[in-house]
């Protein structure tokens, strides 16, 4: 054994597994790619609502209220299922949609609370053409690319003026802007995702459809390399009309000898003797 070999490469040899060159790219060929929920502008947004919320909540709010609480999980929510939905994309179209819509669905919940706080505290809410308010969106519409240290939180610095202001009134009224934004960042998510998997289908059809593309593939290749014997004329199944293969009786009296057993054994028992033309059906498949 070399000394230049890494520990990956002994522990394989000493358990007898040799490692396919194409192992990795297999692995990594999905139908649908997920992840990525990082580069999202809904993802990035409602992180800034998240920390904000907290913020305000510490510095504006009794901590014992029951609200505290509810404002926190909800801002959560907005943000954790938009990165649980992309991580579920790979296997389902339909988790992915629920999950955004959940989180569409908090942030409404947090905006009510906001609104209600102003409302409860006699504070004025901004307008839409509000001075600030305009200022807030000119800030979400500039294009920023995300950072990959998740514990970075550099977003928040043009947004600081506001979040940070002594005025609770101020930080209320910022956050409702970003709520806002991030709704509107999410309304567009969903409705790709609602076009794509009309488009596309979800992962059940792609799967069905990537079987099927592998099942014309290999038929190409035996119409190209036609096998000899008896196989290349295989009967078909007589009892879900699939294709057949040879197979060798293991025990009973018919042991040794050969008959043709379906290709979709053990769900499907069909057998057929391998000489006699007479169809007769064996359906016993404890013979093979």
């Amino acid at each position: 054994m070399n000394e230049g070999e890494n520990k990956s490469q002994r522990e394989a040899k000493r358990g007898g597994h040799r490692t396919d060159p194409n192992e990795n790219a297999t692995r990594q060929a999905r139908l649908r790619p997920s992840g990525g929920y990082r580069k999202l502008r809904s993802f990035q947004a409602t992180t800034v609502i998240y920390d904000a919320t907290v913020s305000f909540c510490d510095r504006f709010m009794d901590r014992r209220s029951r609200t505290v609480d509810q404002m926190v999980q909800a801002a959560r929510s907005g943000r954790q299922n938009i990165a649980e939905g992309s991580r579920a994309s790979a296997a389902s179209s339909q988790t992915e949609l629920r999950l955004v819509n959940v989180a569409r669905a908090s942030l409404d919940e947090l905006l009510l609370d906001f609104e209600d706080f102003l409302r409860q505290h006699g504070l004025a809410q901004w307008a839409k053409d509000d001075h600030n308010a305009l200022a807030v969106r000119e800030v979400g519409k500039q294009d920023r690319t995300d950072r990959s240290d998740p514990t970075d939180r550099s977003d928040e610095g043009p947004y600081s003026h506001w979040l940070t202001h002594a005025d609770p009134a101020v930080v209320a009224n910022a956050i409702i802007c970003l709520i806002h934004q991030a709704n509107y960042l999410l309304d567009r998510q969903i409705a790709g995702l609602e076009k794509q998997f009309i488009q596309e289908g979800g992962y059940s059809e792609r799967l069905a459809a990537a079987r099927i593309e592998e099942r014309a593939r290999q038929r190409r290749t035996d119409q190209a390399h036609p096998r000899d014997g008896a196989e290349n004329n295989a009967p078909v199944c007589p009892k879900c009309s699939g294709p057949m293969a040879l197979r060798t009786a293991r025990k009973g009296g018919n042991a040794g000898s050969q008959f043709w057993g379906c290709c979709g054994y053990p769900k499907c028992k069909g057998v057929r003797p391998l000489e006699g033309s007479d169809g007769s059906v064996r359906s016993d498949p404890s013979d093979g």
